[in-house]
Order: C-alpha cells, then sequence, then structure tokens
C-alpha cells in the first residue's frame, strides 16, 4: 500500500470538501471557526421487544421533534441498532426508518449496529437455524406467505448491502437534512486495496478543529465469533466479511489520525456500534476480534498527544470511563462499572483516550448532547473531557 499517496488523496480530498461544510455549519450557528457547537448522539433505538413491539418506534417522532426543537443541536450521530435482537431484518422495516430519519431538522450520521444486518441470520431476528441433519438452513419463514421472513433468509453480507443501499446511497451525504458533507471511505481511492470502494458506511469530517470518524464495528463479537445461523463452524463468506471489513477499518483509522495530525486537528471523536469491552456474559475470547481495533485506536490515540473521544452503543447501559488506562474513573447505570471493562483487553496506559457508552433501547428515548469547546481543556470527570462536556436528555 502506497500510505502517502493515500493519505494525500485523502488531504486533497477533505481540503475541498470538508472546510464548505465547517464554514457553512458556523455560519449557520453564529460561531467562529473555534467555536463551541452541540451534536445530539443516540442509538439502539428504536427498539422492540417482540417483532410486533412497535412502541419506541411510534414514539421516535415525537422524540426527533424534540431534537429539533433544541436549539444548540446542530448535528444527529445514530450509534446503530436501529431495531433489536428479537426483531426481523426487512427492507421494509430499514426503509421505514430512513423516512423517519428524513424528519430530522439536522444532518444524521449513521453507523450500522449489529442488530440490522450482523444478527440477522439468528432465529430470533428471523433469519435461520443450521439443520445439522442435512447441513442447510431452515430459514424461519412466513406463514402467510411460505418465505423467509428475513431479507435474504437472514443472509448478513445481503443485509449489510440493504443497509448500504438505504442509508448510504450517495457516498458523502448524510441523512437527516443532508447539509454535512463528509468524506466516505468509498470516495478515497486505494490502488492496493480497491475493495475498500464498498466501505461507503465509514465517513469522516472536521468542524472547528475535531475530526470525527465512523467504522463499521458490529457488536457481539464484530461478526465473527457467533457461526452463522449456528453453525459448526463460521462459513468461508463469513470469515471473509469480517476479515475484510476490520482491515478496511483499520486502513480508515490509518487515514483519519493521518489526517488529524497533517491538518492540526486538536481532538478527534470516534464512533463505533460495538463496545468492545462488553463481555455481556461470555469469556474474554468472545472480544479476541475486537482487539485489532482496541490496539490501533490505543497507538493511534497515544501518538496523536491530544483527546481522543470513543462514542458507542450496542451494551445499552450508559457509561463513562477510559478503559484504556487501569482504574480509571467510571460513572454509570445500573452498576455498569461494577465490571472492570480494563482486563477485557491486554494492557493499556494511554490518558488521552475516553469512552462514552450512550444509553439506548429504553422508554422515553434518550439523547446524549455532547458540546464541544475547541479552546477548553475541561478535566476529565463524569462530565467533561478535555474540549467535550455532556450531559443526558431525555424525550418525555
Amino acid at each position: 500500500m502506497n500510505t502517502r499517496w493515500h493519505v494525500a488523496a485523502g488531504l486533497a480530498l477533505v481540503t475541498c470538501t470538508i472546510p464548505l461544510t465547517a464554514g457553512t455549519a458556523d455560519a449557520t450557528a453564529g460561531h467562529g471557526a473555534r467555536g463551541a457547537f452541540t451534536v445530539a448522539v443516540y442509538g439502539d433505538a428504536p427498539y422492540g421487544t417482540t417483532p410486533t413491539d412497535t412502541a419506541e418506534f411510534q414514539a421516535t417522532p415525537a422524540f426527533i421533534a424534540a431534537v429539533n426543537a433544541d436549539p444548540d443541536v446542530s448535528t444527529v450521530i445514530h450509534v446503530g441498532d436501529i431495531h433489536s435482537g428479537k426483531q426481523y431484518c426487512t427492507e421494509a422495516y430499514d426503509q421505514s426508518i430512513a423516512a423517519l430519519w428524513k424528519t430530522f431538522a439536522d444532518p444524521l450520521v449513521y453507523t450500522p449496529g449489529d442488530n440490522e444486518w450482523a444478527d440477522c441470520h439468528k432465529a430470533a431476528e428471523g433469519g435461520g437455524k443450521y439443520n445439522a441433519a442435512t447441513g442447510q438452513v431452515d430459514p424461519v419463514l412466513d406463514p402467510a406467505t411460505g418465505q423467509p421472513v428475513d431479507y435474504a433468509a437472514g443472509n448478513p453480507a445481503a443485509n449489510l448491502d440493504l443497509v448500504r443501499r438505504t442509508f448510504f446511497a450517495r457516498p458523502g451525504h448524510t441523512l437527516g437534512s443532508d447539509t454535512l458533507r463528509v468524506l466516505s471511505q468509498a470516495e478515497v481511492p486505494n490502488w492496493a486495496h480497491p475493495e475498500d470502494s464498498k466501505y461507503v458506511e465509514n465517513v469522516l469530517w472536521v468542524r472547528n478543529g475535531t475530526l470525527f470518524v465512523t467504522i463499521n464495528v458490529p457488536g457481539g463479537s464484530n461478526n465473527d465469533a457467533d457461526p452463522w445461523y449456528g453453525a459448526p463452524a463460521a462459513s468461508p463468506a463469513q470469515q471473509d466479511e469480517a476479515a475484510r471489513r476490520t482491515a478496511a477499518d483499520l486502513r480508515w483509522l490509518d487515514t483519519a489520525f493521518a489526517l488529524a495530525h497533517f491538518g492540526g486537528v486538536s481532538s478527534v471523536v470516534v464512533t463505533t456500534q460495538a463496545d468492545m469491552w462488553d463481555l455481556d456474559g461470555k469469556t474474554n475470547a468472545h472480544l479476541t476480534n475486537y482487539e485489532p481495533i482496541v490496539s490501533s485506536l490505543a497507538s493511534h490515540t497515544t501518538a496523536f498527544g491530544k483527546p481522543v473521544l470513543l462514542l458507542v452503543g450496542d451494551s445499552h447501559v450508559y457509561r463513562s470511563d477510559n478503559p484504556l488506562q487501569q482504574g480509571s474513573p467510571c460513572t454509570g447505570d445500573q452498576d455498569v462499572c461494577s465490571y472492570d471493562a480494563w482486563n477485557s483487553h491486554p494492557s493499556y496506559n494511554v490518558p488521552n483516550f475516553h469512552r462514552i457508552v450512550v444509553h439506548g433501547s429504553t422508554i422515553p428515548l434518550e439523547y446524549l448532547k455532547l458540546t464541544v469547546s475547541p479552546l477548553a481543556h475541561n478535566p476529565t470527570t463524569a462530565t467533561s473531557f478535555g474540549p467535550f462536556t455532556w450531559s443526558r436528555v431525555t424525550e418525555n
């Protein structure tokens, strides 16, 4: 891979696209180039406890109206999981979420969650079950039609393609108001890895000296430790998907932090769906496939030397801490801090890193109101870290 050429191409594209976005947003907000701005972050929503539970879906229009009514918010980020692990993966449902998101008055950036693609193979989500006697998959069928309930019988790769067609049809564009121009990995030529052009969901943008970057890392096990359809072992297709996407994610992180170094960025915000430290009742081995991403974040953050904030969903319960530094203070709900997430991966000591797990899958719906004040140097507390301060907002 010609790293210098790849980064140079990225820099050229960023200078062409990002300043226009930042300038437009600043003018609208009445801020200067280093003025404060606010982002609303939510995820794991709307959720349902059964395939027919639409309570959170029905509550979403009022939630969107509340976010729209917040005069401080200028961008919305969804950290993935647009339905629960007990709801079906269908084209109609994905389109219904896309229609809801069009009503956001602000631009919305979305990174896919496991429930809308990586876990669609599971029988609980309407996929199917491996039949040991036949060596085939018995799909979950709709009794009315006799057809598979899930799109493409729950095939994760096909459902990820559906997510891309539905939510990422135009590379570099956002959802909601579509007034934020981002740079998609699909737009950055990489002659050594032309397959990176398919990862349209990985994007970055710069606002007032802060670089935001999203990478498609699904919860559960990075689509690696849970064989599709409950088969005895992961299929070659599953292994290939996980390996290629993880490699592309790592290259996108390399590009983002290279741009942060060259561009004089003062802080970085990374968004993934996966809470890569959450065991969810399983052993440490279930998190092994996240280690390349964790290691990359640790090394890049150390080299960057400035604040790096990680926003995730997946484990649903609000948490604020630094999982890359042993003994870091932790704030969270439901005794979530009683689990020492620092032990989930090899030892690191990265003080300029912080993670927030965005609360989700509950009514009332909630968003994290994240304010970035580029010139601030706040201490690390339950609600602040470097240029970042935040609070939780519920829609009653």
